[in-house]
């Protein structure tokens, strides 16, 4: 059964915003989606300030971030960063589609978090969105973004729908290349295969907001029918499941990718590491554009924020550059 709130919420976006359709071309279909975003964005956070900044990739194309910071919370520390890959099914969202979610997430936790606008499909296939996101958490690790940032120790992956798929996929890879430093791994109505997992793959194939069809239609964008799909860039696919980061992972119950999340913790915790599931009843995907509405998102949100905290630097000193 749906939460009130949630059914309110839904007709909301309904009366905004259509839903995906293939027959557009992507430019109308994001133009639709970034308007639909920005009319459920409230205004920043009153502590909260944005700042822009771009990072060139090693193909030389750039790859644009924003950084928000709570200027009270900080108070002269920084505890640690989140990187933030944004869902959207890997064709749709920009770098201020999800500031709902980012900017209250830097508000709450007093973590800085770092929006990341990785390159979308159709015009860069797979694994063009992973690469663009490895290469920002690698320079993130490294000290290297534009950002006055602690530089180790203290950096959380973070992402929701196709952007959890980022999230995973990063931190995998930097296991199996043996890099350490991610210290957390929040990953939210995850999508982690090319195929739902059972058995909310038919349970919930016309669930609103996300449809199988839907996340068929993502899938086939980015990954292609018939082109092999990348290994690491398919975290369900993957053959060890041991030496990840802690992980959280949120499904919600009405959602065909809701059980992505639960055979995920499994297979972490059956490796013998750190993982924790939490479903969201009475949810459905994208939910958390009604953190301000729905008592359930807001339960969301802070199991999201009391774990980014929980596995942060307790304190550290902000570097000083001359």
């Amino acid at each position: 059964m749906l939460e009130p709130e949630i059914v309110a919420f839904i007709e909301r976006t309904a009366a905004i915003y259509a839903g995906h359709s293939t027959s557009l071309p992507p430019s109308e279909q994001r133009a639709i989606y970034d308007r639909y975003a920005a009319t459920l964005t409230p205004p920043l956070p009153a502590d909260v300030i944005a700042q822009d900044a771009e990072f060139r990739a090693s193909a030389g194309h750039p790859i644009r971030l924003r950084l928000y910071r709570n200027r009270l919370k900080a108070n002269g520390t920084i505890r640690g960063t989140v990187l933030y890959f944004h869902g959207g099914g890997f064709v749709l969202g920009s770098l201020a589609s999800h500031q709902i979610v980012t900017a209250r997430i830097a508000a709450d936790t007093g973590l800085d978090v770092i929006a990341v606008d990785y390159r979308l499909a159709p015009e860069h296939r797979a694994p063009a969105a992973h690469d663009d996101c490895l290469e920002v958490t690698l320079a993130a690790l490294n000290g290297r973004l534009p950002f006055d940032l602690l530089a180790e120790g203290a950096l959380q992956l973070a992402g929701d729908s196709a952007g959890a798929t980022l999230a995973a996929s990063v931190a995998m890879r930097l296991r199996d290349d043996g890099i350490q430093g991610i210290r957390g791994l929040a990953l939210v109505y995850p999508m982690l295969g090319t195929e739902p997992q059972m058995p909310a793959r038919d349970d919930e194939a016309h669930a609103p907001m996300l449809t199988l069809a839907d996340v068929r239609a993502f899938r086939d964008l980015y990954w292609g029918e018939h082109v092999p799909y990348p290994a690491w860039t398919v975290p369900l696919d993957a053959v060890r499941f041991d030496g990840l980061p802690p992980t959280l992972a949120i499904g919600v119950e009405h959602d065909p990718l809701r059980d992505d999340a639960r055979v995920f913790v499994e297979r972490v915790i059956a490796a013998g590491g750190e993982a924790r599931l939490w479903i969201g009843a009475g949810l459905v995907h994208g939910c958390w554009r009604a953190l301000e509405s729905s008592p359930g998102v807001q339960a969301l949100h802070r199991h999201v924020c009391q774990f980014l905290d929980a596995h942060s630097v307790t304190s550290a000193p902000r570097p000083h550059f001359a």
